[in-house]
């Protein structure tokens, strides 16, 4: 507990359990301006303006969405606005320099900064995208002195035009290196993977439940192998982005215990869902890395993975394409009759943290400490946020996700707000729902409802890295 010499305050939660990456304890927590300023019993705290009774609740740091794309179908305003009503309180988007013009990463950093100040309701922190255009990395050493300190590059997606070569990859991976950044990378063998993809079309096996056959987990293995490599040579961390297989997590688990800052992060599909998708929604189902089988060995070891604390996060990959685009998916699941790919990718903002809390904590009794560990405290210590985001602390954000764990709720499209109009998890039952939450010290969410507008988010500058929280969480 801090002390505040008595003076009045202009908020205190109280009767709620404070969840904190080690612990659970009933506390109160006195907020002043954007800050927590004290954390302890309710008849030592100051008085204050306002009292927020969260009695029966968890009171978990603010919660991240770490693995967010908002460049192509929902905007960061609608995305935010999605996210806030889902116990989200900060995104960490992937903005994307223009391609088809001279635009380089200050510039593009600058024109989404102005974007997120006056459209989202929700703080950002962005990584950008490094295309396979060399004129890209001139802006980089500048844009990491700007306060991105995080960036992508893919492995894969050769065709779509978005695979860099190795050398490309080591190049940025050393600026990024020398400007206390993190790479992320999209591991899958994009050549193997094209020469796979390729001879299915030619034996005619297009149907959408023979996409995987196209991205092994081997391809996903070998991706990460030369990307813990590439990370070693160039003293470059590195971030796996949405694990899939166990057999990338055991190459994962190998480097880590050699000492290699290599981190990573899983996503709800590929902990819930299997190929068996591909057969009931068809082309909806097709995302990269691909759903694995239903034999349930991928899924048991991601989940193994993250109760031990080798997979470092969760976020949900929303990458949502229209339904219109990827019809054609049914007929041929690679390309359309024009020749142009299938997209990739599904909508995920509005369900990762119901169903983190539901299926995570409610029905597989992994502890709310692991669930404020994954979705707040790691996400923020990875991506240069930490202590400012992502813990319960005196001097952080007051940034809390409020759960009431008795309320239940099913996952339906028709009550989301992404323009796409379909969620992979129709249906499924939710125990346990956002209650309310707090953002720099003003309710953002209560019971449903925003009370935020618009331009209320900021854009977050990041420093640099730090090693996430590890071992097992009981």
């Amino acid at each position: 507990m801090s002390n505040i010499n008595g003076q009045r305050v202009d908020t205190i939660v109280v009767g709620g359990k404070v969840v904190t990456p080690s612990e659970v304890y009933e506390s109160s927590i006195a907020i002043s301006g954007e800050k927590i300023v004290a954390i302890g019993p309710y008849d030592l705290l100051p008085k204050a303006d306002i009292y927020i009774d969260a009695s029966d609740k968890y009171i978990l740091p603010g919660l991240m969405d770490c693995h967010v794309h908002l460049d192509r179908i929902d905007s960061y305003e609608l995305g935010s606005i999605a996210a806030a009503h889902s116990g989200i309180t900060t995104l960490l988007p992937f903005g994307v320099p223009f391609k088809d013009r001279d635009d380089t990463l200050p510039d593009a950093i600058n024109r989404h900064r102005e974007e997120i100040n006056s459209t989202s309701v929700l703080d950002f922190a962005f990584h950008f995208m490094i295309s396979n255009q060399p004129r890209i990395l001139e802006g980089l050493p500048k844009a990491l002195e700007m306060g991105v300190k995080s960036y992508k590059m893919f492995m894969t997606y050769k065709k779509g035009g978005g695979m860099s070569d190795d050398a490309h990859i080591c190049n940025a991976m050393e600026m990024v290196s020398r400007g206390g950044g993190v790479m992320q990378l999209h591991c899958e063998s994009g050549n193997i993977i094209d020469y796979l993809e390729d001879k299915l079309m030619g034996d005619d096996c297009v149907h959408p439940t023979d996409f995987p056959k196209a991205c092994p987990d081997w391809a996903e293995e070998e991706a990460i192998n030369r990307a813990i490599q590439m990370g070693a040579v160039t003293n470059c961390p590195v971030y796996v982005v949405h694990l899939s297989s166990h057999l990338g997590l055991e190459r994962i688990k190998l480097a880590q215990a050699s000492g290699n800052r290599v981190w990573t992060e899983t996503c709800p599909q590929y902990l819930l869902l299997n190929d068996e998708q591909l057969a009931k929604v068809g082309p909806l189902a097709k995302i990269g890395p691909p759903l694995r089988p239903s034999n349930g060995i991928d899924q048991t070891a991601l989940w193994k993975g993250l109760e031990l604390g080798y997979i470092s996060a969760i976020g949900s990959d929303h990458s949502p394409s229209l339904m219109e685009d990827k019809k054609a998916g049914w007929d041929n699941i690679f390309v359309n009759p024009e020749g142009k790919p299938i997209p990739f990718g599904a909508p995920g903002i509005e369900t990762l943290a119901p169903l983190a809390f539901s299926e995570g904590v409610v029905k597989r009794g992994l502890t709310l400490p692991w669930l404020a560990r994954v979705m707040s405290e790691n996400p923020a210590r990875i991506f240069g946020l930490y202590p400012q985001k992502g813990v319960i602390q005196v001097g952080s954000d007051a940034d809390l996700s409020i759960f009431d764990p008795d309320q239940n709720m099913e996952i339906r499209a028709k009550d989301h707000l992404s323009n796409v109009g379909y969620t992979l998890f129709e249906g499924w039952k939710i125990t346990g729902k956002p209650w309310m939450s707090l953002l720099r010290g003003k309710v953002l969410l209560n019971q449903g409802k925003l009370e935020q507008k618009p331009g209320y988010g900021k854009f977050l500058d990041c420093k640099g890295p730090r090693s996430p929280l590890g071992g097992s969480i009981k």
